[in-house]
Parts: structure tokens; sequence; C-alpha cells
């Protein structure tokens, strides 16, 4: 499927979302809009949450996954009741603006750098995400990048910069997909990518790629939730949207994040940090 096709079906997820919510009216009050970043939906998480809020909560869940740039965005526009997110920087951008209210850390797992076994690059070799960048410019193997906006982007804009670098086609691809996309696209073209372990490990299995470099400090990925300014629309369900957030940071809910990959990977994909503030966590 070609990424125009693509964009097409989430602009069309975002427009059903908003008819839906505009034809019933008073009635669209116990419906919540979530729209939130595609590793979330890839990594199988949301999977395992929505239906547990839904059930406690009586509220229902439309979720708009995309690209974290693209969910705020939907947010600040009154396209949605609540936001969950992994773009710390952007975040914080957003709530400087009065577009989004009350963020809090839900979450994070971490980056990595996946490629082929056969690391042309020698990636495996560095002992920094800087590093290794430099190594796969000077390579000039291929590199796919999401090229979205999202977080995930957003954090590799952030780590070529670091490495002093302005990475250029024709070795440096762009897919405009989310996650899992991108990983089946650096597969076909035994290139290298950044991608959130989480979703990597929810599809390694039909993956040739492996983990290359992970461990640095940079590569930490934050997860927020972000209440939505009712100020943006006027259909935006603000007790629904705190009622999500305040759910993500609930006791038994930050166990089952906790929990959530044990079973199946031996290791959780994420990390709950519920009450924590930024600084300890370093970002």
């Amino acid at each position: 499927m070609n990424v125009a096709k693509l964009r097409m079906i989430a602009l069309g997820a975002v427009f059903l979302a908003v008819m839906t919510r505009t034809s019933f009216g008073l009635a669209q009050s116990r419906s919540v809009i979530l729209s939130t970043t595609s590793s979330t939906q890839d990594s199988g998480l949301l999977d395992v949450l929505i239906p547990l809020f839904e059930q406690q909560s009586g509220y229902s869940v439309k979720t708009i996954a995309v690209g974290t740039g693209q969910a705020l965005a939907l947010a600040a526009r009154g396209d949605a009741d609540v936001v969950l997110a992994h773009a710390p920087s952007l975040e914080k951008d957003f709530v400087a603006q009065g577009k989004l209210l009350n963020r809090r850390l839900v979450m994070y797992n971490d980056f990595i750098l996946v490629g082929p076994k056969e690391d042309p690059a020698k990636v495996r070799t560095m002992k920094s995400v800087a590093a290794a960048l430099c190594a796969i410019e000077q390579a000039k193997t291929t590199f796919v990048s999401r090229g979205d906006k999202s977080g995930t982007h957003n954090m590799e804009l952030g780590l070529w910069k670091l490495a002093g670098l302005g990475p250029k086609s024709p070795w440096y691809i762009e897919s405009g997909q989310g996650m899992g996309a991108t990983l089946g696209i650096t597969n076909e073209r035994k290139g290298y990518t950044l991608t959130d372990r989480a979703t990597y490990l929810a599809l390694s299995r039909n993956l040739g790629l492996s983990i290359l470099l992970q461990g640095d400090r940079e590569l930490l990925n934050v997860y927020s939730v972000l209440e939505v300014n009712p100020a943006n629309g006027p259909r935006i369900n603000v007790g629904g949207g705190k009622a999500f957030a305040d759910f993500m940071l609930a006791p038994a809910v930050q166990k089952v994040i906790k929990s959530f990959g044990v079973e199946k990977f031996g290791q959780s994909l994420f990390v709950p940090v519920a009450g924590m503030k930024e600084d300890e966590l370093g970002v």
C-alpha cells in the first residue's frame, strides 16, 4: 500500500471520528476520542488497555493512531479528547501554547537502532548512537526514516543533529508511514532504522533485523498523557478525556503496563513511571 493511500486512510479515520461526534451530539458524551502514536497501537498495548478502560468506565474509545506530531495537532484543533504521545519537546510546546493541559508521565521504554545481521556499517561496534549514525553516513548504507513528524521521527532528527550530520538521499529515504510499516520497508531494503523497542519486539518474528545498538541514554523514550483544553473546540469530551488520562496513571493500570510483554517476550515492553518527575528520568 503506497504512502498516499495510507495517509488517506488516516485522514478518513479522523473524518469519521469527527462526523460521528457531530451526528450523535449529546449521546457522544460517553465516547472518547484518543489520538496517539502508532507505536502504542503496533505494540499491542492499547489492545489490552482500551477494553479495560471501557469496561471500568462505561466510555467507548475511538482511537486515532498516527505520528505524535499529528496526534498532538488533532487535539490542538479540537478533534480529540485526550492524547498519549512520546515527543516531550513537542508536547511542552503545545502545553505552553495552552492547547493541551496537565501533561503527566505514564511510562517509558527506549529506542534502538536495528539493521541487517551483516551490519555493513559496523554499527554494533559503536558505543554511542551518534557514532553509529556517523558510521551509517560514512558507509552510505540505506537508512529508512519514518519522515512523518512522529515522536520517533522527531527523536531521529535530533540524533542526526547530535551527530553533526544532515542525512541525504539516495541512501537516506523517508517512508512517510508508521513504525510497523517502516520496519517492514527497512527489512525489505536491508537497511537501518530507529525504532521503539516495543514495536520491534512485537513484530520481530517477521523481520530479519537485529538490534545493533541500544542502551545509550540519548535513546530514552518517554510517553505522556495530556488532556485537551476545552477552548480548542465545542465538542471536546473533557470528562471523558480526563477519565482516560487518570486511568493511565492508576496503580492497577500501571501494574498492567509493567507486566505487558513479559509472558510473550520475557521482558516488559514498557516501564511505568506515573507520579515521577522529568528530572528524575533525566529528560
